[in-house]
């Protein structure tokens, strides 16, 4: 079989398995940035707005993260939650072994990660927001939810969208190692099919395009949000 019979809808072709390991993909890496987002923005609050010990725990956190491989991170959450999982099904009479849903440990593993770039990219972003046009706002007596919402946010993003996107690419790589535990996404996807038809060379090249394809997708979608938020500023 060629290279485009194999990717190929046809009866033979692996292209619908490939496409289910695409969204696979995404959802994890659409489900961890946004729960990476979530806790960049409270572990920033923190940092910029937090007393002592707010401070040290974001601070702690961030470093530690950092510090670590990500894998390392996924199988923490997932053995550790299959043990924990097991623990307590014990001390209800079950036995046996209860393993921890792959997709939730990679989500989490994933957005524990990001979050900590997104931390230092939203306390950076903060920062980099010019003084006078937050007291500006609160010159013309502006609330603070309605300053946040539409002074604070938009200048904030206009600094932090480059690198939120850089962050995104991480995180889309970061999700193919979701694969060591079982969830069956692109990567996992293609070394079914490699193994199935004795060509890995075609089904890691056509997973390299796929990627390269959703990277180059994600890039144009970044460049457009930063336009969007950079109006009105002279480049």
């Amino acid at each position: 079989m060629t290279f485009w019979q194999l990717i190929s809808f046809g009866e033979n072709g692996w292209g619908r398995l490939l496409l289910m390991g695409t969204g696979m993909t995404l959802a994890l890496a659409v489900g961890g940035f946004l729960l990476g987002a979530l806790i960049g923005t409270l572990g920033a609050w923190s940092k910029i707005a937090g007393n002592r010990p707010l401070r040290f725990v974001a601070e702690c956190y961030t470093t530690v993260t950092r510090g670590i491989p990500d894998l390392l991170i996924i199988f923490l959450l997932y053995f550790g939650g299959s043990s924990a999982l097991t623990l307590l099904a014990s001390l209800f009479g079950h036995n046996g072994f209860i393993g921890f849903p792959g997709y939730i440990a990679g989500v989490i593993a994933v957005g524990i990660a990001s979050g900590a770039q997104q931390t230092e990219v939203f306390r950076g972003a903060f920062y980099a927001v010019a003084k006078g046009e937050i007291e500006a706002a609160k010159a013309c007596g502006m609330p603070t939810l309605l300053r946040l919402r539409r002074i604070i946010i938009p200048l904030l993003l206009r600094h932090a969208i480059p690198a939120l996107g850089n962050v995104w690419q991480l995180v889309l790589k970061a999700s193919a190692l979701v694969s060591v535990t079982g969830v069956a996404e692109l990567l996992t996807q293609s070394q079914t099919g490699a193994g199935s038809t004795g060509k890995p060379f075609d089904f890691y090249m056509a997973a390299a395009m796929i990627y390269l394809v959703i990277s180059m997708f994600s890039g144009w979608l970044m460049r457009r949000a930063e336009a969007h938020y950079s109006r009105g500023v002279r480049r």
